[in-house]
């Protein structure tokens, strides 16, 4: 069923209202219910278990709030992103320590990015990338990066290499398994590297270097130094809707925990404004953005996620 709102103000995105606009949840995909059924567990006891986590954390939820605050996000988003990927995606550990450990297991072994003996730094030297260079910020870059990657690369054979027809981050991001991701916002390593100039202005912290795989992988497993690149994922999600699909879903977290989910929230703002131009062109009201399984769950949780805070 199309989802219309009132008409859009020329000078203000239209603010999207809390809750969400299906009545059940969408569909959750199957990978996810083949994690969950493997750890013997349910959706709701591991929802409880990153909510008990977060409740008896009082210094977590303290560093969300000052975090959030920096980013000019509500923390809610930042928890939304996390119950998220705890809920679908990983099991939570008991206490955040155990982050910590698993940060510095994987800096033992050695972290490197790369594919099929090429390092990442190499691969982005080709002739194709050098366009890419033109864009001076870390979020503009990597995505460049990433558009050659899927526009040349992907599942194509180049110089006598095959390339799989997988994303960017899987193919040259996970070096331990496939699907990968780490910490506390399971973030993968590209997007770090995409937020790295927004988290150094915002937050002080030093840049990232692809080439430097053990401080991407420390940075975004521990817990202290995820949290600006949550917020900061979050935030470039915001600032695209409503730059390219003049929407303010600021005040919808099961949106922006969607889109943390999915990624790709530039194309997925063009997409809906794309798609909405051509309504208007009919006469038809405009569509809403919509939540998935994953944002539906975050804002049905609401109110008591709230009251954490």
């Amino acid at each position: 069923m199309a989802l219309s709102l009132a008409s859009q103000s020329a000078y203000a995105a239209t603010v999207v209202p809390p809750g969400n606009r299906s009545a059940e949840q969408p569909p959750i995909p199957g990978a996810s219910a083949k994690r969950t059924r493997e750890l013997s567990t349910t959706y709701e006891k591991k929802y409880q278990k990153i909510y008990n986590l977060l409740k008896k954390d009082a210094s977590l939820r303290s560093k969300i709030r000052s975090t959030a605050a920096a980013y000019g996000i509500d923390p809610i988003h930042i928890v939304g992103a996390i119950v998220g990927e705890h809920t679908y995606n990983v099991d939570v550990y008991d206490r955040l320590q155990t982050y910590y450990v698993k940060a510095m297991s994987y800096v033992n072994q050695g972290v490197s990015f790369g594919y099929n003996g090429e390092s990442i730094g190499q691969f982005i030297k080709r002739p194709e990338f050098a366009d890419c260079l033109k864009h001076k910020d870390s979020y503009s870059l990597w995505s460049c990066r990433e558009n050659v990657w899927n526009k040349n690369f992907r599942g194509k054979s180049v110089g006598g290499n095959a390339y799989p027809n997988n994303r960017f981050s899987a193919v040259f991001f996970q070096p331990f398994y496939a699907g990968q991701t780490f910490g506390l916002g399971q973030i993968n390593p590209l997007t770090a590297l995409q937020m790295s100039d927004m988290v150094n202005r915002v937050s002080g912290l030093p840049k990232l270097n692809a080439e430097d795989g053990n401080v991407v992988y420390k940075t975004i497993m521990d817990p202290d130094l995820t949290l600006p690149y949550i917020a900061a994922t979050l935030k470039q999600s915001i600032n695209s809707y409503r730059q390219i699909a003049d929407f303010d879903i600021s005040k919808n977290p099961g949106l922006t925990a969607t889109l943390y989910n999915t990624g790709g929230a530039e194309a997925r703002a063009r997409a809906l404004a794309n798609e909405n131009a051509k309504r208007k062109a009919d006469g038809q009201e405009p569509l809403l953005p919509q939540e998935n399984y994953y944002g539906w769950l975050v804002n049905s949780k609401l109110d008591e996620l709230k009251a954490l805070f």
